[in-house]
């Protein structure tokens, strides 16, 4: 008896330097992602805003910050994905015009779209030596939650929509349109209800596309192997 509590004890003290070890590269991933998405916020998105925006809208057609956020997400695990999410969030708020519904509208359509996956991977038992990333990697997987979580994206962010045209941005809602599917007579709430839905399914497939290819398709969580 003497022994196996001694082996236990023994395999505790092994474990809580790994465990450490790993929420450190969490965290550390975490503050590299956000500030890599802060610094694209406030450099480039600007710029590329202008130039990529829905025409009749006030967003780009493709989100970079959105795409480093969930591109930690894969590459560090849930809690570096949402403290990412977090930290740009906050730090976004000195560069965005529109600040804070801006970057409170981002964090909310991001964390939406992988809390599906987050929730679905902890059901999951722990498998010897299979790390929960590697679940994700299966394009089956990563099709079902990516699906699930766009669905909870357009219901979240078509309600935040029309509470944000209806009090702080009310004075804007008559320049929303659905010019980008040539229906330019279309405007008010009648085109947030039609169009939000439809730009929050398009951002959703590149937010999880462009980061899977990075992460998964250059094999880059096979070099950190940190979930």
């Amino acid at each position: 008896m003497a022994d196996l509590t001694q082996e236990h004890i023994t395999e505790e003290k092994k474990t809580t330097p790994i465990l450490k070890n790993k929420i450190t590269l969490e965290i550390t991933g975490a503050a590299l992602f956000g500030a890599l998405s802060i610094v694209v916020g406030a450099l480039l998105t600007p710029t590329l805003t202008q130039l990529l925006r829905i025409p009749g809208w006030f967003i780009a057609i493709i989100d970079l910050i959105s795409l480093i956020w969930v591109a930690c997400f894969f590459l560090f695990g849930a809690r570096a994905g949402l403290l990412c999410c977090i930290i740009g969030t906050l730090g976004l708020m000195p560069f965005d015009y529109s600040a804070p519904v801006g970057p409170l509208m981002k964090l909310a359509a991001t964390v939406s779209l992988i809390i599906v996956p987050i929730i679905f991977l902890k059901l999951y038992k722990r498998e010897p030596g299979v790390r929960k990333s590697q679940k994700l990697k299966k394009f089956k997987n990563i099709a079902i939650y990516g699906a699930l979580g766009t669905l909870l994206r357009i219901v979240v962010m078509v309600l935040l929509n029309i509470l944000v045209f209806l009090t702080v941005f009310s004075v804007y809602v008559d320049q929303i349109s659905l010019a980008f599917l040539g229906l330019p007579e279309v405007t008010g709430l009648t085109a947030v209800i039609i169009g939000a839905p439809l730009i929050n399914a398009w951002q959703s497939g590149l937010d999880l596309i462009i980061p899977y290819i990075i992460v998964f398709g250059g094999k880059l969580d096979q070099q950190f192997e940190i979930w």
